[in-house]
Parts: C-alpha cells; structure tokens; sequence
C-alpha cells in the first residue's frame, strides 16, 4: 500500500466520521440554531475531507481540478448558507432552547 492509498484512505474514513457527528447534531440538537451550527461545521468538514481524498485518488488532471473546486466552493458556501438560515429563523423571532430556572427542559 501506497503512502498515497494510505493518505486517501485516512481522509475518507476523517470524512466519514464527521458526517456521522454532523448527522447525530442535527438529530440530538434540541433546537434550530445548535443543529445548523452541528450541520454547517461538522457537514463543512466532512464534506471536505471526502472531497480531498478523491482528488488525491484522482490523481493529476482535470477531474482534480473539478474535484478542487468543488471542495473550495462547498468551503465556502456552507456555512454562509448556514448562517443565511439562521438569521431568517431570528428574523422570524424563533426563541432558542433554553432551560427553565429549576433546571427542567
């Protein structure tokens, strides 16, 4: 095996393991903020980890360009969109999840 196989193999399963926490915040998260946060880091992460790994298995050539691009596009765009949704659910005054004073949910 390959320092490089070994390299693609690494980020694949990096990749993977961060959609899984992306996945489990959106699901355990108690309200819209926490699992945007969960889903725009962990998701972000993930995603681009996935994405290095092919392009590293791709090789040199233009479909690690696209790959590249991809990767620097979906940076940038995720956690912008994230943000985006946010704000709207603050502009639509959704209350965060809090506690009560004894401690309750």
């Amino acid at each position: 095996m390959t320092p490089t196989d070994i390299a693609v193999i690494a980020l694949s399963v990096a990749g993977i393991f961060f959609a899984i926490v992306a996945a489990v915040g959106v699901l355990r998260l108690p309200d819209l903020y926490t699992r945007a946060h969960a889903a725009s880091k962990s998701d972000t992460l993930g995603a681009v980890l996935s994405l290095g790994a092919a392009a590293l298995a791709f090789g040199a050539g233009v479909p690690t360009v696209k790959t590249v691009l991809l990767l620097v596009f979906m940076f940038l765009t995720n956690p912008t969109a994230a943000h985006a949704i946010a704000r709207a659910a603050e502009d639509q005054d959704i209350e965060p999840w809090t506690t009560d004073e004894e401690g309750d949910a």
